[in-house]
């Protein structure tokens, strides 16, 4: 066989396999680009023009391009009022879901009889459906029949029920202090708190039963105590799981709105960017100006993963 002949059939089974390639990952492009690609492109020409719901099937690749949308969103006090409002309820809403959800998998983590059935009592609130869950808390809320008003009023001594998702802010004294708290703001991060501190317990808890058994025992028979072992060992090992935990949690709260808006409707100083992304769309019809201002919350985003990810980059290279 000549020397021809043998790169001709290399050259055919090469083809082959490139055709055999593309053939198998024709579907997922295809997938991507109608279902990311072209609604991403599709909300940045929108918001370049001057758009509103009644126009939209009048909005096309060769509309009259301006930057009046960004303009208006940029110089909006309500879209930095909204921004303080989201970046408060994200870090609060992470970091509290980090520690209680770490705390639930250290109390968990020690065999005893039952422990199955309560980490599974553990993540009810993360799968519950969120029209149901915002349903019970608002009912449990409620000013007039909520149980919660019934024991502070009854057991805790209030003067009279609180409003918890509808008061802007509650004066309270602490030490001789009074302190305006933003109370539908807390309420509402308590509710995120809730809600998906059950997806940090199960991660950690998976973490915790990877670390060696060993390194404990030998700690615990050179007289180290439970905080010097949870700061020495455990600590060191949960880090990096806590790290990505934290990364993810706070892009969905960053972008969450279900949560916000079954409860409190974005009112009572609770409006994060998500829902006035909505409100520009539906309260407003000014679709330019909602993808607009989607636009800048991406970019926000990103700017801040990017920031994450060259100090995380950092860390590694140091470790």
């Amino acid at each position: 066989m000549s020397t021809t002949t043998t790169l001709r059939r290399k050259g055919s089974v090469s083809r082959r396999q490139a055709r055999a390639g593309i053939a198998l990952v024709s579907p997922s492009v295809i997938i991507v680009l109608v279902l990311v690609v072209l609604p991403i492109l599709w909300t940045v020409m929108l918001a370049f023009q001057d758009v509103r719901l009644i126009q939209i099937r009048r909005a096309n690749l060769f509309g009259n391009y301006t930057g009046e949308n960004f303009i208006s969103v940029l110089t909006s006090e309500a879209l930095w009022s909204s921004l303080g409002t989201t970046l408060t309820y994200s870090v609060l809403g992470t970091g509290g879901a980090i520690v209680v959800g770490l705390m639930a998998a250290l109390a968990l983590r020690n065999a005893f009889r039952g422990r199955t059935l309560v980490r599974a009592a553990m993540l009810l609130p993360y799968v519950s459906p969120v029209v149901a869950a915002a349903f019970v808390w608002k009912t449990m809320l409620n000013p007039q029949f909520g149980v919660v008003n019934a024991w502070g009023t009854g057991a805790l001594g209030w003067d009279q029920p609180v409003s918890f998702l509808t008061t802007r802010t509650s004066d309270v004294e602490i030490l001789g202090l009074t302190i305006p708290v933003p109370t539908a703001l807390f309420t509402v991060i308590a509710f995120e708190i809730w809600r998906t501190f059950p997806f940090v317990f199960l991660f950690v808890t998976a973490r915790l039963q990877a670390v060696p058994k060993s390194i404990e025992e030998a700690a615990r028979m050179d007289g180290a105590v439970p905080t010097q072992m949870f700061r020495h060992i455990l600590l060191p090992q949960l880090l990096p799981t806590i790290a990505v935990l934290s990364v993810l949690r706070f892009i969905w709260t960053f972008n969450n709105f279900d949560d916000v808006y079954l409860l409190t409707g974005g009112g009572a100083g609770t409006e994060v960017v998500s829902v006035g992304v909505f409100n520009y769309l539906i309260g407003r019809g000014d679709i330019g100006s909602a993808s607009a201002q989607a636009l800048v919350l991406a970019a926000i985003l990103t700017v801040m993963v990017l920031i994450y990810m060259k100090f995380a980059v950092k860390d590694e290279e140091v470790a």
